[in-house]
């Protein structure tokens, strides 16, 4: 049984270790973080303080964007933009990831506490029951703040959320 993340596509890009866990993995992505990769891709502000570290995370984003691209997975994509919070079929990453494509809606609910993407992540989660996955650590304060009634993961603790017997039964 795979493990369930609700994370923003660009995490992917800057984390590459997250292809490669130990167990499988499903990244639940909300759509519109789908969409930020090609603002991020032609934007002239770094992501990254290192310049070197910057090109290197916005060639995987290159990489990102031309794997979603690609045909079927375009297909997949596509399928999920009919229907408010419908999901895509998987889009696979390997043998251990998989990717679901939520076209998730900002429904204000948080108000100005949090943008509309981080709403999007944190309805996302409530819906899928399963925990965010994040480096950002005002995120994570903000959502303790208003109280939302998710679990949610620093990146630097993806091992542990994996290894966690909480969810090892997820879906």
């Amino acid at each position: 049984m795979s493990r369930r993340f609700v994370i923003e596509a660009v995490m992917v890009a800057i984390y590459g270790e997250l292809l490669m866990p130990q167990a499988p993995v499903e990244y639940i992505v909300p759509y519109t973080t789908v969409m930020e990769l090609y603002e991020f891709r032609n934007s002239p502000e770094p992501l990254m303080n290192d310049s070197a570290d910057d090109q290197h995370v916005k060639q995987k984003i290159e990489e990102l964007i031309a794997y979603l691209e690609e045909p079927l997975n375009r297909k997949k994509l596509e399928r999920c933009l009919t229907v408010p919070w419908s999901k895509s079929p998987s889009i696979l990453f390997g043998e251990e990831v998989s990717w679901t494509v939520v076209n998730a809606l900002d429904n204000e609910m948080y108000g100005e506490l949090l943008d509309p993407i981080e709403t999007e992540l944190v309805l996302t989660a409530q819906r899928e029951h399963a925990p965010v996955l994040t480096d950002q650590l005002e995120l994570i304060r903000r959502i303790i703040e208003v109280e939302a009634p998710v679990q949610i993961f620093d990146i630097g603790d993806f091992e542990y959320a994996m290894d966690d017997p909480i969810f090892s039964n997820q879906g």
